[in-house]
Formats: C-alpha cells, sequence, structure tokens
C-alpha cells in the first residue's frame, strides 16, 4: 500500500481507518458515568476508582514506543488487527465479578488502544500524504465521537437494560468486533504484497529523536493536553453527582464536552495545514480551557451546560492539533512512527497520573476547588510546549544536526 491507492480502495481504507479510530475511547471514557456505581458495588475509594481510568492511559505510554517496532517487525497492518484483539479481550474480561477482573480488563484495553494511538498517524502519513489535515481531522473526530457516545449513554443504557454496569461496559465489544472484520482484509492484502516483494526494503528507525528540542515540545503538548482531557473526564461526573445532579444527567454532561469536541477535531488539523505555524490554535485552546474552568468555578449549577460545551471545544482542538503536529513536524512516514511513539509514550505516562492525583486532592480537600484550580495552573506548561511545538520546523533536520 505504498503505492497511489485506487479510489475504491481508499474509500474503503477510510472506512476502516475511522472504525478503528472510533473504538480508541469508549473502552476507557465509558467507565467515568459508572464511577459512582463501580465505587458502590466493589467498596473502593476515590483514588482506587481513578486507577481503573488511570492504568490504561499508562498503558498508552508505557507501550507506544513499542508499537513502531512491533509494527516494523510483524507490519502495520498485522500490528494493528492484534490490536482490536485484544482490545475486545479487555473489555469482555470486565465481565467478570471482580476488581482484579476490572483492573486486567481495563490494562488490556490500555495495551490495545496505545498501539492504535501510536499507527494512526503513521497510516494517514503513508496512505494519505497529501490528506494529512482532512484525515487527522477525520480520525481524530470519530476519536472524540467515540468518547462522547460512550460517555452520553452509558448511564441510560445501563438503566435501561437492568444488566448492570459491567454487561452496559462489555457492549463496546461489539464495535470492535466489526473493526476486526473490516481491518481483515487489509492484512490479508498486506501479506500478499509482502509475499510478492521479499526483497522490499524497510524503513530503518530513526535515530537521535530523543535529543530533539522540537520533539520534546510535541511531546510535551500530547501529555500536558491528555493530562488535561483525562483528568477532567474521569472525575466530571462524580462532580456533577456531588453538587446535586443525577447519574444520568451527569453522564450526559460529560457527554455534552465529547459533542462540542467533534466540531473543533474536525476543523483544527484543516486550519493547521493552512499556516505554517499553529501558535493561534494553541491560543485558541487555552482560552477555552480557562473560560470553561473558571465558569464551573465561578458558576457551576445553571451554567454548567455552556462550561461543559467550551471546554469540550477545547478538548477537540487539544488531540486533534497533537497529531497533527505529530504529522506536521515529521518529514517522512519513519519520522512521524518515531514521533508518534515518544510523543504519546511519555505523554500519556505523564497524564496517567492525573485521574489519580485528581481524585486524592479531592479526598484530601473534601470538594473539587482545588482540582480545578490544579488543572489552569497545569495550562502554564502546556502553553508553553505548544509555543514551541507550533514553530514551522521538522525534527528531522533537528535530529540530522544532533548527530
Amino acid at each position: 500500500m505504498s503505492t497511489p491507492i485506487p479510489r475504491l480502495r481508499a474509500a474503503l481504507l477510510v472506512v476502516a481507518v475511522l472504525l478503528i479510530a472510533l473504538n480508541l475511547r469508549p473502552a476507557v471514557v465509558a467507565v467515568s458515568p459508572l464511577v459512582a456505581q463501580i465505587r458502590a458495588d466493589l467498596g473502593i475509594s476515590s483514588a482506587v476508582a481513578g486507577l481503573v481510568t488511570t492504568l490504561p492511559v499508562l498503558c498508552f505510554g508505557l507501550l507506544a514506543p513499542v508499537a513502531g517496532r512491533l509494527a516494523r517487525r510483524i507490519g502495520l497492518e498485522t500490528t494493528l488487527l492484534a490490536a482490536l484483539l485484544v482490545l475486545t479481550t479487555g473489555i469482555l474480561l470486565r465481565l467478570a465479578p471482580s476488581l482484579a477482573a476490572l483492573l486486567a480488563g481495563s490494562l488490556l484495553a490500555g495495551v490495545a488502544i496505545a498501539i492504535g494511538n501510536t499507527l494512526m498517524p503513521v497510516v494517514v502519513k503513508r496512505d494519505f500524504p497529501h490528506r494529512t489535515g482532512l484525515m487527522t481531522g477525520a480520525y481524530s473526530t470519530m476519536i472524540s465521537g467515540g468518547g462522547a457516545l460512550s460517555a452520553a449513554v452509558m448511564v441510560p443504557i445501563e438503566q435501561a437494560t437492568g444488566l448492570g454496569w459491567r454487561p452496559a461496559l462489555a457492549l463496546w465489544a461489539i464495535g470492535a468486533g466489526l473493526a476486526i472484520l473490516l481491518w481483515s482484509p487489509w492484512v490479508l492484502a498486506a501479506r500478499r504484497e509482502a509475499a510478492a516483494n521479499p526483497t522490499a526494503v524497510r524503513a530503518a528507525p530513526v535515530r537521535g529523536l530523543w535529543r530533539s528540542p522540537l520533539a520534546w515540545q510535541v511531546t510535551l503538548f500530547m501529555g500536558l493536553q491528555s493530562l488535561q482531557f483525562y483528568s477532567f473526564t474521569a472525575w466530571a461526573p462524580t462532580l456533577f453527582v456531588e453538587r446535586g445532579r443525577t447519574p444520568s444527567e451527569a453522564g450526559l454532561l460529560l457527554g455534552l464536552t465529547g459533542v462540542a469536541s467533534l466540531v473543533t477535531s474536525a476543523l483544527t488539523p484543516v486550519l493547521a495545514t493552512r499556516r505554517p505555524s499553529q501558535f493561534h490554535l494553541v491560543a485558541a485552546l487555552i482560552g477555552l480551557w480557562v473560560v470553561g474552568y473558571l465558569g464551573l468555578l465561578l458558576a457551576p449549577d445553571a451554567s454548567a451546560p455552556l462550561w461543559m460545551a467550551v471546554i469540550g471545544l477545547g478538548q477537540g482542538v487539544g488531540i486533534s492539533l497533537a497529531l497533527t503536529l505529530i504529522t506536521l513536524r515529521s518529514p517522512d512516514a519513519a519520522h512521524t512512527s518515531e514521533l508518534s511513539g515518544m510523543a504519546q509514550g511519555v505523554g500519556y505516562v505523564l497524564a496517567a497520573g492525573g485521574p489519580f492525583v485528581l481524585g486524592a486532592v479531592r479526598d484530601l480537600t473534601g470538594g473539587w476547588t482545588w482540582p480545578i484550580v490544579g488543572l489552569l495552573v497545569c495550562l502554564v506548561p502546556l502553553a508553553v510546549a505548544g509555543t514551541g511545538a507550533a514553530r514551522d520546523r521538522h525534527v528531522g533536520a533537528q535530529v540530522a544536526y544532533a548527530r
């Protein structure tokens, strides 16, 4: 698939890629609206409940650097198929009635999503080199859409079916299974191509990327915006429940952020590719989150839907801009793979502590004022990293110079 793809095959590839992207958040985000039921059922603290969300994000980081190496060894298509199979297994494992099974299933889901997160930009850079903005916007919209859908429907599904939170979480295995079916033909096609070209030279791994200041700026931007997303997403429903709303209402409010993020997820990559620098989008991201968080602090009740929508717009800018910067700052697919592994590896490890720390601060202070203030303070280093990452440069030039 390194040669130009005919239109029909390209269309089918787009559908398959977008369906994979749709499955890269529900296994994690769907837990948040059900935290109250999970805590009551298992008798766990806020900090332990935060661990259920933290574990997958930690996997996003620890496994991201491995994804590129695995793809070089067994092939990009095969690696993504294996990730989907592991994701399905992890989702179904959480049906078992124990905290250990919940944590193990979340761990497997995190491993699978880590691989998908890392390799999606590589697929875009390799197969859609002249449509990177459009495709990044499309698949990041699907990522946000999957998160929004899972946040909005989990409590209504759990209440309507009466089956409990475990079967409700397990329903997301259906989407992962469908992705397996649609992606399998591309695995077979890649194997046939490899068999027909046994002497094809594989791209050599990029060296010296960890010495690139620009690569570190992209990495920190990815990590700090992810910290904001996962910290807030993990605890927003609990915040609203403790302020008197029902779990269903709290889930819908979280879903509102996801719906709002769809708009900016689609537009941000397209806007990012129209200018050499992306500083204007970094500024928009910071502004949206400042307004949203201050709104929750100062007028948290009647205006909550407005603030959640504003925060959601910021979330869409954050994730889609972070993914776009990985491709824009990379001169080719090999650099994209390595930068994606570095940015998502270090970045998600940084983000993984967010839900746990936020839950611990809430337990310590007995409220949500200081956790939100903490999120506001973390916007300062995010702005600094984003300013550097937004410059019109390539990591490849810096890496070559570093040697």
